[in-house]
C-alpha cells in the first residue's frame, strides 16, 4: 500500500509525471480524509466531489490545490466568507487558479476564511470557525486560516492558494506552523480576487516548506494584462534560491518588532533563528524603524476606506444577496446589508465610510496615505543596507478561541501590529516556523525589498531543518 502522507509535493509530482502513480486511488483516499478534516476542523466553505484530473502536465501534475474561498473559481461557489455571497458560482477562473490549473493541478476546495479577509483569526467567517489542528482550542489564524490549518493536517502533497491584506497569509501560518509567503504587491495578479483593499490585495502560497512556496510562486507570478497593477516584469524559477547558502548576507533586526505585547518565548526563538544564520556565515545587527507605531492607524484608514468602496456594490440589485423590494432605496438596502453581513463587516463599512467623507478625508484618508510614503521609505533605507530584515511574525502563539472572544475590537485591530507595516510597504514576506512556545509553534517573519523573493526563500529555506 502507497504511504501518501509520505511523498513531499515534488516527489508526487515526479511520481505523476512518470506515471508511476495511481491517481484515482490517491484522490479517492484524499477526498476521503478532507471530508473527515473538514468535519473535525471546519476547514472549507465548499468541498466538491473529489474526482481525479486526467494525464494531467506541467510544473503541478496532478497535485491537489486549495483555494481561499474570496479567490473565483469556476463553476465552484466561492463567497469570500460572507453570507451575501453565498450561492455564488463564478463564471470564470482567477488568473492565479487558471495558472495553477494550465500546469496540472487540481482545484480541491475552497477553504474558510473571515469574511472579505477581515480579521486576523478567522472568528469572523459566515461559515464557521475554521480551527488549529495543533489544538482545536485554538485559532488557525486568518484571515487565511483554513488554507494554512488544512496545509497543517493533510498527510497528503498539497500547496494552498491564500491571500493577504494585512497579514492574512503571515498569521495563519505563523499559528499553524507552515510557510506562508506574501509576494510583492503586483507580483501575482489580482484578477479574481474578491477585493477588501485594492491597493493592499496580495494572492500567496501556504506550504509544507520553503520549496512548495517557491514553486507555487514560480508558477502564480508574472504580468496579466487583465491586472494593470501587475508588474511586467519576467519572473523566474524560485525554487533554485532554496537552500542557497546564506554566508555574507547582511540581516537587519528591527528593534521596534520586538517591543511591548511580544510574548518573550516568541522572541527566544526568533533570536535563535538569527543565532543559527550567523552561525552559517550571514551578519545581523539591530536597526530602528521609526514609523512602526504609525503602522496599526495607518493600515485600518486605509484598508476600511478601501473595503467600505468595494463593498458598496453588495446591495441587493447587482451582486449578492436579495430581498423582496419593498420601501425606498436606502430601506431596501439597509434590509439586505443588515441581514447578510456580518458584524466586523458592518463595523469596517462604517469606519471606512467615516474615513472618506467629505470634512474628513483629507484628515484622515489622505494624511493616512502620507504616512504609508513614509513608511516604505523606513523600508526602503533599511533595505539599502541590508539583504532582509527578520522579526517575528506573530506577538503570540495561537491564542485560544474563548481568550479572542473577550478581545475589544481595538484590542483584536493590534494583532496586527507586526505585519501592518509590511503590507502597507507591499515588500515580500514569508513567514517560516522555528521552534514552538507552550508546545504551538512560533513563526519567523522574513522581510525583503519589492521583488526580492529570492532572498527571503533563501534566508527561510536556510530554517527549513525543522
Amino acid at each position: 500500500m502507497v504511504d501518501y502522507g509520505r511523498l513531499s509535493a515534488k516527489r508526487f509530482i515526479r511520481d505523476v509525471s512518470s506515471g508511476s502513480l495511481n491517481l484515482d486511488d490517491f484522490y479517492s483516499k484524499l477526498h476521503s480524509r478532507l471530508e473527515k478534516l473538514n468535519r473535525d476542523y471546519d476547514i472549507f466553505v465548499t468541498l466538491p466531489p473529489g474526482k481525479a484530473p486526467k494525464k494531467p502536465k506541467g510544473r503541478l501534475a496532478g497535485l491537489p490545490v486549495s483555494v481561499k474561498d474570496n479567490i473565483c473559481t469556476e463553476g465552484i461557489q466561492t463567497t469570500a466568507g460572507s453570507r451575501i455571497l453565498k450561492g455564488y458560482i463564478p463564471p470564470f477562473d482567477a488568473t492565479a487558479v487558471r495558472r495553477v490549473k494550465e500546469e496540472g493541478a487540481s482545484v480541491i476546495g475552497k477553504t474558510n476564511q473571515d469574511e472579505f479577509g477581515f480579521g486576523w483569526a478567522s472568528v469572523n467567517s459566515g461559515f464557521g470557525i475554521p480551527k488549529n489542528p495543533l489544538d482545536p482550542e485554538r485559532t488557525a489564524g486568518g484571515s487565511s486560516g483554513g488554507a494554512a490549518a488544512l496545509t497543517a493536517a493533510l498527510d497528503f502533497p498539497h500547496i494552498a492558494l491564500g491571500q493577504s491584506t494585512g497579514g492574512s497569509i503571515t498569521s495563519p501560518a505563523s499559528f499553524c506552523g507552515v510557510f506562508g509567503l506574501t509576494p510583492t504587491y503586483g507580483r501575482v495578479s489580482r484578477y479574481g480576487l474578491i477585493d477588501f483593499g485594492n491597493s493592499l490585495d496580495k494572492i500567496g502560497p501556504i506550504g509544507k516548506s520553503a520549496e512548495d512556496v517557491a514553486l507555487m510562486l514560480s508558477v502564480i507570478s508574472g504580468h496579466d494584462p487583465r491586472d494593470p497593477t501587475t508588474v511586467n516584469q519576467k519572473t523566474g524559477n524560485y525554487v533554485s534560491f532554496v537552500g542557497k547558502p546564506v554566508r555574507g548576507m547582511k540581516i537587519g533586526v528591527p528593534k521596534e518588532y520586538f517591543g511591548e505585547g511580544v510574548d518573550a518565548g516568541v522572541k527566544e526563538q526568533v533570536w535563535d533563528f538569527i543565532d543559527m544564520l550567523q552561525r552559517e556565515g550571514a551578519s545581523y545587527r539591530e536597526i530602528s524603524l521609526p514609523t512602526t507605531k504609525e503602522g496599526i492607524a495607518t493600515y485600518y484608514i486605509i484598508a476600511t476606506s478601501e473595503a467600505s468602496t468595494n463593498l458598496a456594490k453588495f446591495s441587493g440589485l447587482r451582486y449578492g444577496a436579495e430581498e423582496d423590494i419593498d420601501g425606498d432605496f436606502n430601506e431596501y438596502f439597509t434590509k439586505v446589508r443588515t441581514k447578510y453581513f456580518g458584524e466586523e463587516a458592518k463595523r469596517r463599512i462604517i469606519l471606512g465610510t467615516y474615513s472618506r467623507m467629505a470634512g474628513y478625508r483629507d484628515q484622515f484618508y489622505i494624511k493616512a496615505m502620507k504616512v504609508r510614503t513614509l513608511i516604505i521609505r523606513d523600508f526602503k533605507k533599511a533595505f539599502s543596507r541590508y539583504d532582509v530584515l527578520v522579526a517575528p511574525s506573530m506577538p503570540v502563539v495561537a491564542p485560544k478561541l474563548r481568550d479572542i472572544e473577550k478581545m475589544s475590537p481595538l484590542q483584536n485591530y493590534m494583532m496586527d501590529v507586526l505585519t501592518a507595516c509590511p503590507n502597507l510597504a507591499g515588500i515580500p514576506m514569508l513567514s517560516i516556523p522555528h521552534g514552538k512556545v507552550k508546545g504551538m509553534p512560533v513563526g519567523v517573519h522574513i522581510m525583503g525589498d519589492h521583488l526580492q523573493e529570492g532572498k527571503i526563500l533563501r534566508v527561510g529555506s536556510a530554517g527549513d531543518k525543522e
